[in-house]
């Protein structure tokens, strides 16, 4: 299943964002906090460009002179009438007024991206409540994709909640926050829980042993609704304890015809009287009351017809609509995990209930019926009317779980492939399946099978694997047992398109659900407690999965930069444990809650360090015996330490400092993880929990200890493993000599999972020795040494000279990947427009320009000659538009000369395109280095008819990078307008503007003055939303009043003071990120000349 969104950059969030982390949707309501609402249109039209999928920087304007006044506000500028007259069309427009739009204007209603629904990002997104799979890339970091065609996606309310992991934490975060306390000010109101997902427990009177259901969902091909479907399910329970009352799920639903028990089924014909049937909707509990009692070791079969509402919301059994070939279609589909399958059906929805199934689906006959296992018979019948049916009936299915049945009613073709026996089908919609979309991961995905089976040495127990590619739905993908289900843009690729990153994004997301078959479908866990018992090993096998069907990819490198250090920043901030108590997971919300990064990322994490203290070997040995143990049943992590315990006492290679259970139990029952502190001195090394000490209250206590692995290195030579079992303990082996060339490396590519806090000493060694040979540290090492001093930094631990020494050696620095970890801390993208207005910015300019200069000549050699050479290098697809975008925030002359290059180019001819991976940066600076003529070019292509969704959310920011204040202004009206944007689109580009140096002042005055029409559309969360962003520029008292001013008079009590409390601490912050800046400014004058 996927995890959590969040916007980790620290960049707005809007309603409904606009960016190209979403595929593109339909005219949007705005939804909850961190959602995106519904979708839009999009031209199914296939040209190349980026795609949802990435994450891509974003670079400010170029360098502005400060405006003037208490904010650098800029100067009030007049309002104007709006739409502008036909004269001012080719933006020469009347003396005194402000230029109008530029032919062509073209009424499109549409806002790129901006009305996903929540979390419906390309690729591994889930919710909280929802299965599927996450997007693999951290933050900002996100892989770019190219654009495919879409369907057109229509209807359906916004999906609930935000699961996913959906993004971890920004990879690298900001060091501008260093040595001050964390602003406690109130985040944006939460979304309302969701709410699905009770997580009332079940009597255990009875066992259900056997599903007879059958599904009809009264849907005819053009038809309007509302929808429904109606069923009937029979249920074979074993009775365990007596009892005159069988209690089973069931929500949203309505009894149709009277329920029945029949039983014992040792006496034919026997039955017991049902005295009535009662709903307990808060607790989604069905209750059969009984006349008779149920007796202790006999089976019954519990009979309930059953009807519900067919909705588009993406949950339980829903409706989508989309278009194929230019023809608008409906299909329908279902989502359980983790507890909608009590929404479709009455049954037994907790995971350790599992049964066998025998499914059969009443259907349009122009529609394929697919589910879980293969189908074995299709009939005809007819309804009341006399209308004609199709009956599909599917084979038993293997004992499993109510969260993993699936079905899907379609009109889509396929293409397959059998591997070993397993006949792989992925369907997709018509025009998709043509154009070869579907191919690429119907290539590997045989050989994932074949890799997962040979590895485990445990065979795929299906006979058939369906993957069916949905153009809307609430995951990146969902690993139902022989139907897996994926968002359509989590599977597609475009036959042309060579580059490794759009291959990486489907192979991880299929390898995930991959994974699933074995941990999560073959063996599940007890309870949602242990959910990481699936999450965390599906996270970790699909690395090995990806990295074996593209081998460019370098497993280390991306498993760190991805999964290790984003969760590393995020979990110590979160007050969780991996594995929760069952008592702890109360109501709904909590159970939600569990589907996030510390489920999936820490899991995948520990399970590497596991397997890296046991050696590969033994640990996959392990898992054999687990699996084989716990097939078609459950288990919890206590049983995996025993199956690890067995493998580990059978052999005397590897030793350990005690029992597997507690060892890991140190790791997966406390909240947090240790950092290690260092005193080579004497080769002394203690461990303390890592927590923010500038937040710490004199109450907190912090007395956790783990059991870690330390792998080392010294002088270039790697060491025997040793362990830290307690406090603190002494190595006499680590102690340094005072020869300069005596270094020590800890925690060697980042094989365990905690940071390390080294001594000055030993520090001052490895700068020097990054200075003279920086290869001589491995590179994930040298990740990982500048990842954790910025972090340490940041919490308190170390001054930020310290985390600077350690970035002078970067001229010699040529991995992107850690180019891209230190711009993240040095130049946080939600700080770019403050620094500008720093003294600390030339310095840094100066600074960071000599030692870009090399990486960034290497990448524009290829940017102006063979753009396509790059297309195995995955970190320049993921992290060049981060360098790119920093050179020219910089000012780099050739960085500005490149943009407006290719953007002229682009401008000379349409059909010319930019190259995909430096587009968004490209044609911010294209716009923002030129003049009125190059912002209106970059408006008549957003309004061009053949622009990809991406294309138009890259333009739709680029239009806010301009440097003069009037076109953000007129931008801003534009926005306004119903003719020229989908509502949607004002939000979004409130947002852009707002986070400029020039813009967050004119957005400010642009929101009050047109409040009352704002309002109505967004409401307070827009406000919120723009004076977070406002905090940034607050330093004084008086600021705040001004703000006060307008805010008292539109905001409720409450929210009033929620507000002073979130600029009071804004205020704070700022004024200790001077401090800081100040501190970062008197180091780089002292060193911007070495």
């Amino acid at each position: 299943m996927g995890s959590p969104h969040h916007r980790p950059d620290g960049r707005l969030r809007t309603r409904a964002f606009c960016s190209p982390e979403l595929p593109p949707c339909t005219e949007t309501r705005p939804g909850p906090p961190g959602s995106h609402s519904s979708v839009r249109a999009a031209p199914v039209s296939l040209i190349p460009g980026g795609s949802s999928a990435s994450s891509i920087s974003r670079p400010p304007p170029p360098p502005l002179r400060p405006p003037a006044g208490a904010w650098g506000a800029a100067a009030r500028l007049p309002a104007v009438a709006f739409p502008p007259r036909a004269a001012e069309a080719d933006g020469t427009g009347a003396a005194g007024s402000l230029p109008g739009p530029p032919a062509p204007l073209l009424a499109r209603g549409r806002c790129p991206g901006a009305a996903r629904p929540a979390g419906a990002a390309l690729g591994r997104e889930a919710f909280p409540g929802r299965g599927g799979t996450r997007l693999p890339w951290p933050g900002s970091s996100r892989p770019r994709a190219r654009s495919l065609p879409r369907p057109v996606s229509s209807g359906g309310r916004g999906r609930r909640g935000a699961e996913r992991r959906g993004w971890g934490p920004a990879a690298g975060g900001s060091t501008w926050g260093a040595g001050r306390p964390r602003a406690p000010g109130p985040a944006a109101p939460p979304p309302p829980a969701p709410a699905a997902g009770s997580v009332r427990r079940l009597p255990r009177h009875l066992l259900p042993l056997h599903y007879d259901l059958e599904l009809w969902p009264r849907v005819r091909p053009g038809q309007a609704g509302p929808f429904a479907f109606t069923g009937q399910v029979n249920i074979t329970v074993r009775c365990l304890q007596d009892t005159d009352a069988a209690v089973l799920h069931s929500a949203g639903l309505r009894s149709r015809g009277a329920a029945a028990v029949r039983g014992p089924l040792s006496e034919p014909g026997a039955a017991v009287e049902v005295a009535g049937l009662r709903q307990e909707e808060a607790a989604e509990v069905a209750v059969l009351e009984l006349r008779g009692r149920l007796r202790a070791g006999s089976r019954y079969v519990l009979q309930l017809g059953f009807q519900g509402r067919l909705e588009e919301d993406l949950d339980g059994l829903f409706l989508t609509r989309y278009t194929d070939r230019g023809q608008s279609s409906m299909l329908i589909a279902s989502q359980m995990e983790p507890t909608h399958a009590r929404r479709v059906y009455p049954c037994f929805d907790e995971p350790a209930m599992k049964a066998t199934f025998n499914i059969r689906i009443i259907h349009d006959p122009s529609y394929v019926a697919l589910s879980n296992m293969p189908a074995i018979d299709v009939s005809e019948v007819k309804d009341e009317n006399g209308s004609l049916w199709t009956i599909t009936t599917f084979n038993t299915s293997l004992k499993m779980s109510t969260y993993l049945t699936a079905f899907v009613i379609c009109d889509f073709d396929y293409v397959n492939r059998t591997e070993r026996g397993n006949e792989i089908r992925i369907w997709a919609r018509k025009e998709a399946v043509k154009n070869g979309y579907v191919d690429y991961a119907l290539n590997i995905t045989g050989p994932m099978f074949s890799f997962l089976e040979d590895i485990l040495n445990v065979s795929y127990p299906l006979p058939k694997t369906d993957l069916v590619a949905l153009p809307d739905f609430g995951a990146g993908g969902m690993e139902n047992w022989g139907l897996m289900i994926f968002q359509e843009a989590s599977l597609m690729n475009l036959p042309s398109d060579e580059f490794t990153n759009r291959k990486a994004m489907i192979a991880l997301i299929l390898s995930h659900e991959l994974g699933h078959q074995w941990f999560g479908n073959l063996v599940t866990m007890n309870w949602w407690n242990d959910l990481w018992l699936k999450e965390g090993l599906a996270s970790y096998f699909e690395y090995l999965g990806a990295t074996f069907v593209e081998p460019k990819l370098s497993l280390d490198k991306i498993f760190y930069a991805h999964v290790v250090q984003p969760v590393l920043r995020e979990d110590s901030e979160i007050a969780r444990s991996l594995s929760e108590s069952e008592d702890k997971i109360k109501g709904s919300f909590s159970l939600m809650s569990l589907f996030d990064n510390i489920t999936y990322s820490k899991g995948a994490s520990i399970t590497w360090m596991l397997s890296g203290f046991l050696t590969e070997k033994l640990f996959i040995r392990a898992l054999t015996s687990y699996l084989k143990e716990f097939s078609f049943s459950n288990a919890n992590q206590d049983d995996l330490w025993t199956h690890i315990q067995m493998v580990v006492d059978a052999q005397d290679e590897v030793q350990l400092p005690a029992p597997v259970k507690q060892i890991m139990d140190s790791w997966t029952c406390q909240n947090g993880f240790p950092v290690l502190t260092l005193n080579l001195t004497t080769g002394t090394i203690r461990q303390e929990q890592f927590f923010n000490k500038n937040n710490r209250k004199t109450t907190d206590s912090y007395n956790n200890t783990w059991i870690v692995p330390i792998s080392w290195m010294r002088n270039g030579s790697s060491q025997p493993l040793t362990w830290l079992d307690k406090s603190s303990k002494m190595f006499p082996e680590m102690q340094v000599s005072e020869s300069d060339y005596d270094w020590i490396l800890i925690n060697v590519n980042l094989s365990g999972y905690y940071r390390v806090n080294y001594d000055q000493l030993n520090l001052k060694r490895l700068a020097h020795l990054l200075e003279n040979d920086p290869k001589a540290i491995p590179t994930v090492s040298r990740f990982q040494l500048i990842d954790d001093v910025f972090a340490l930094t940041d919490f308190g631990y170390v001054p930020i000279e310290t985390a600077l020494e350690l970035t002078k050696y970067l001229a010699r620095e040529d991995e992107l990947f850690i180019w891209n970890v230190v711009l993240l801390n040095l130049i946080p993208e939600n700080l770019e427009s403050t620094l500008k207005n720093h003294e600390v910015y030339p310095l840094l300019k100066k600074y960071l320009l000599k030692r870009m200069l090399p990486i960034y000549h290497y990448y524009a050699g290829f940017i102006r000659q063979n753009v396509d050479a790059l297309e195995d290098d995955y970190f320049a697809q993921v992290y060049l538009e981060k360098l790119l975008a920093t050179a020219c925030w910089l000012g780099l002359q050739d960085c500005l000369d490149l943009s407006s290059e290719l953007y002229a180019k682009w401008r000379d001819n349409p059909d010319y395109k930019i190259p995909f991976l430096i587009r968004r940066t490209v044609c911010c600076y294209g716009v923002a280095v030129g003049s009125d003529k190059e912002w209106n070019f970059a408006w008549e292509m957003y309004n061009h008819t053949d622009s990809t969704e991406e294309d138009e959310d890259i333009l739709l920011y680029a239009m806010s990078c301009a440097k003069e204040s009037w076109l953000l202004y007129r931008y801003l009206q534009y926005g306004l307008s119903d003719t020229l944007f989908s509502s949607n689109c004002t939000s979004v580009i409130i947002s852009h503007v707002v986070t400029k140096d020039i813009g967050h002042r004119i957005a400010w005055e642009f929101v009050t003055e047109n409040w009352p029409l704002l309002s109505q559309g967004y409401g307070h969360e827009l406000l919120h939303d723009v004076l977070k962003a406002m905090g940034r520029f607050v330093k004084t008292d008086v600021q705040i009043q001004e703000l006060q001013v307008f805010y008292n008079a539109t905001l409720e009590e409450d929210e009033r003071e929620a507000i002073t409390m979130l600029l009071e601490s804004a205020k704070l912050e700022n004024i200790e990120r001077r401090k800081l800046l100040n501190r970062i400014a008197s180091w780089l004058e002292k060193n911007v000349d070495d």
